[in-house]
């Protein structure tokens, strides 16, 4: 059994609930409900923090562990040879996506990537146990986030497996709701939405919401603010892109761009669609501050920025695509997130700006 509920937690949900009313995250009273009700300590027993030498663990007889669980704050909650494998996100993001959604009395909800079980706590609340499926591909977090939904009263559907082939059998969703990272949007998962339902799902550092339309195209704008959550993995992954290294058969040039251009996170997002799955690192200096990056895609590419010099080798030229997009993004005004959209198909999906006609040139050079 997880630390009990009592008056001081209760206290402390309540004030959660509105701080993320007041920061325009929460805004229905259903969800509100859900979020005063729901102890997230229960799916959070223990997270882990970094600290010299790797994480440590901090559980409910440790100092900080209720104001953490209780703010608006992203927990690890698992941790793979060193590496952070779940989480439980920020409640501010959770309520956005929530609200989002659009749910309606008696609509079927699906979840991908159930983590802890707090989100899928949340929904239960919001349309029932019964109309609520969530799909974990760690069977271990399945398990102990069905043990969890339990200790609060919730049976929905808890399923193993992985959701890019979609749910099993022939469910059919009105709402989906996916909280792990996509690159691509896996089309099978679409074909368990009916026409006119909504899918919220992350894209890069954005999250777009989709709507089912007749024809099978999913297509939506993104919502304002960012969205970092982690990639989607395998069973015992980290879902890291593995660093390839430096081989020696290497361009080098002068950057076009400045470094920290490239950085802002207004930018970032568009990199995000550009360049697909990557993993990056930023260097520093001796006192703290940027002074290289590195970035890295599946296919063995590589870039490495530095004193105003780019090296990079591989099938791609990785910088080149964040220059081209740069220049496009800047040629447009910099344009908000949420001016931004995305098509699905079964062919694969496109952005766009403002409307599907005008296509980012993701390019991938």
């Amino acid at each position: 059994m997880s630390y009990p509920d009592t008056e001081v937690t209760k206290a402390l949900r309540s004030a959660l609930a509105q701080q993320l009313a007041d920061e325009g995250d929460l805004r229905s009273p259903e969800w509100r409900n859900a979020v005063e009700d729901t102890p997230r300590h229960v799916f959070v027993p223990v997270f882990y923090r970094q600290a010299q030498g790797g994480w440590e663990a901090v559980g409910a007889g440790d100092a900080g562990y209720f104001d953490a669980v209780y703010g608006n704050t992203a927990l690890t909650t698992q941790v793979t040879d060193g590496a952070a494998t779940s989480s439980s996100s920020m409640p501010g993001l959770m309520v956005q996506m929530l609200e989002a959604l659009g749910v309606e009395d008696g609509d079927k909800v699906a979840e991908v990537a159930t983590g802890t079980g707090y989100n899928g706590a949340l929904i239960c609340h919001r349309v029932g146990d019964e109309n609520f499926s969530t799909m974990e591909v760690d069977a271990g977090l399945a398990r102990l986030a069905r043990a969890r939904l339990g200790e609060v009263g919730h049976a929905p559907t808890v399923l193993t497996g992985d959701a890019r082939a979609g749910f099993p059998g022939e469910h059919l969703f009105d709402r989906v709701i996916v909280t792990c990272g996509f690159d691509t949007f896996p089309y099978a998962l679409a074909r368990n939405v009916r026409p006119g339902g909504v899918i919220v799902c992350p894209l890069g550092w954005g999250n777009a919401r989709l709507t089912a339309e007749a024809d099978g195209r999913l297509e939506g704008h993104f919502l304002a603010g960012g969205s970092y959550f982690m990639k989607v993995r395998e069973e015992g992954a980290t879902g890291a892109v593995p660093y390839p290294g430096e081989p020696e058969a290497v361009s080098e040039r002068a950057v076009a761009i400045d470094l920290s251009a490239s950085r802002s996170d207004g930018f970032g997002f568009v990199q995000s669609l550009v360049l697909g799955a990557i993993g990056e690192a930023t260097e520093l200096d001796a006192l703290g501050r940027p002074n290289g990056y590195r970035v890295w895609s599946r296919d063995g590419s590589w870039a490495h920025v530095q004193d105003g010099l780019v090296r990079q080798g591989g099938p791609r030229a990785l910088w080149d695509s964040v220059e081209h997009a740069h220049s496009w993004f800047a040629a447009h005004g910099s344009p908000e997130r949420e001016r931004f959209g995305v098509t699905v198909t079964p062919e694969g999906q496109g952005f766009w700006l403002d409307e599907p006609g005008q296509v980012v040139p993701t390019g991938r050079i």
